[in-house]
């Protein structure tokens, strides 16, 4: 279908349910029934959730730690960052919300650049920021989770946060992350409308849940606005390689792809997708002025919870946990720009993410590559193993759709194009 007439249809079906939904309010509004999630299925309703997640929490709502260096102590906090801070990129959010913090709260903050994957760089750089007396740090890259929670072992007065991670001890280490899928979704939404050749590219990190979640998710969305749409993926292995990012966006653009997205730091793949006369979807932060071809990105606000954190160090209160917030939080959020003609209907779908009554994977029918129906309503269909430890069950068929089913995610959807396997 040519994209002007695509366009037209669906700004025509986006318009009525806005009508429509302008007539529903309070509780009695309900997410779009067009938002199915599989490209497949016309037929399934969407179920509203429950916002509320274990993960989700307070880091001040529960007793204070006993962490020696806070009674009394000063406040120094440091950031491990694992790439340039640059103009934009996961190490660029989070720079940017230590300043942020660090003016909100007034505590003194500090950071330094270490290549992922070097855990000797990683630990010498966390022992001299310790020998400098900061007593919060925090780590910033999923392959970091081991060592920090050795470290903390370790440190046993230090508080230690991982901003990346889903796990937790039970003094002075714990971990931040966020409901990023939610983002992805909704980018989705604009990669289905922006394609024209309905082939689009997705640059991937690492074959991880956390990863792999996001395809989905992106995948899905693209599927609600454009049914005969496909989203291949290239890995590259890498949290920040131009080169290697750039070769593989390049594949997919020889494959067809015009509308590339990626996971990584880099704005290679813009660039690349910006030379081929392409859309780009960025990730981590807003890309628009170093990409020409830019659309749309998920974006990270850490801010928020830098402030919590910092706060509840200085205070006393800090009490570890495995925090997984979202839009509702303001950790997660997307560059919706007036010009794309997905704006409407992602303003509406992210309002109701915001209020707990549209769920990415809660609603719907969700096939896997298979073409096995793997979520029905939110309902689990097959079972579900842990991708690390395949003799841990996750779920089991008839089970609700829970954290642990996310956290553990192993499967393509439907309409995306490559292994799971990496």
């Amino acid at each position: 279908m040519p994209l002007s007439r695509r366009i037209t249809i669906f700004m025509i079906a986006t318009l009525a349910f806005f009508v429509l939904g302008c007539s529903i309010s309070g509780d009695e509004a309900a997410a779009p029934e067009f938002a199915l999630l599989s490209p497949d299925d016309t037929s399934a309703e969407i179920e509203r959730t429950d916002p509320d997640s274990a993960l989700a929490n307070d880091p001040t709502s529960d007793a204070p730690t006993d962490l020696a260096v806070l009674d009394g102590g000063k406040t120094k906090v440091a950031v491990i960052l694992t790439a340039p801070t640059g103009e934009s990129g996961w190490s660029f959010a989070n720079n940017e919300a230590r300043i942020a913090a660090q003016a909100a709260t007034g505590i003194e903050t500090d950071f330094t650049e270490v290549v992922s994957g070097d855990r000797a760089a990683f630990e010498t750089a966390v022992q001299q920021f310790i020998d400098d007396g900061f007593t919060v740090i925090m780590t910033t890259s999923f392959d970091q989770a081991g060592a920090t929670e050795q470290l903390a072992a370790d440190n046993p007065t230090i508080v230690f946060e991982h901003i990346s991670g889903s796990t937790a001890n039970d003094t002075n280490f714990g971990s931040s992350f966020g409901r990023m899928y939610q983002a992805r979704y909704l980018a989705g939404m604009a990669a289905g409308v922006a394609t024209e050749s309905d082939r689009i590219g997705y640059v991937a990190a690492f074959p991880i849940p956390e990863v792999v979640r996001g395809i989905n998710a992106f995948s899905l969305g693209a599927a609600r606005t454009n049914p005969n749409s496909v989203v291949e993926v290239a890995w590259t292995n890498t949290w920040f390689d131009p080169s290697a990012e750039g070769s593989a966006a390049q594949e997919l653009i020889d494959a067809g792809a015009d509308v590339l997205t990626m996971h990584q730091e880099s704005t290679a793949t813009g660039l690349a997708i910006t030379d081929a006369g392409g859309t780009f979807i960025g990730y981590h932060s807003d890309m628009s002025e170093p990409v020409g071809a830019y659309l749309t990105a998920p974006i990270w606000d850490w801010t928020p919870r830098y402030v919590a954190i910092i706060e509840s160090a200085q205070n006393g209160s800090y009490t570890p946990q495995a925090w997984w917030g979202g839009m509702a939080d303001g950790v997660v959020d997307i560059v919706i720009p007036d010009t794309s003609p997905a704006a409407l209907p992602m303003r509406s779908t992210k309002q109701l993410i915001i209020d707990g009554k549209f769920d990415i994977f809660d609603s719907g029918l969700i096939i896997d590559q298979a073409g096995t129906a793997v979520i029905k309503d939110g309902i689990i269909q097959v079972e579900i193993l842990d991708p690390v430890d395949p003799s841990v069950v996750v779920a089991a068929p008839g089970d609700e759709i829970h954290d642990g089913v996310l956290l553990n995610m192993n499967f393509f959807v439907t309409n995306v194009v490559g292994s799971v396997d990496g």
